[in-house]
């Protein structure tokens, strides 16, 4: 797959600038692959809904409200994943929006670590 993200966005001169190149890219090389555009809010996703060749909308750091609208406004257009900010408490509240997918870095950078290398044992 590919992620076109924000800074992807900014430097080919926007969203549809973007995924233009990277269809072409992906053309030129014969490669086939599925294309997530990250949104920041519901301008970039009604732009995303515009465009050819989309497979995944992210929904990046919004909040339940326009997670839904977003959801609502792509209307299995596009598969969905919701990702930013996800904690343990506010997983199931936008899982309940209706995204397909979830994200969830806290998974792994704010995770407690378990020491489970057994060197603590002291031996008989």
């Amino acid at each position: 797959m590919v992620m076109i993200k924000d800074n992807h966005h900014d430097f080919a001169g926007g969203i549809t600038q973007a995924v233009q190149r990277c269809r072409e890219y992906l053309k030129n090389n014969e490669i086939n692959v599925k294309i997530e555009v990250e949104t920041r809010n519901l301008k970039e996703v009604e732009e995303v809904l515009t465009l050819e060749g989309v497979d995944i909308i992210m929904l990046d750091n919004m909040d339940i409200q326009t997670m839904k609208d977003a959801v609502k406004m792509i209307n299995g257009k596009c598969k969905t994943e919701a990702s930013g900010g996800i904690t343990t408490e506010s997983v199931r509240a936008i899982a309940e929006t209706g995204v397909d997918f979830l994200s969830m870095g806290a998974l792994t950078h704010s995770v407690k670590s378990l020491d489970i290398s057994l060197k603590a044992i002291k031996h008989r």
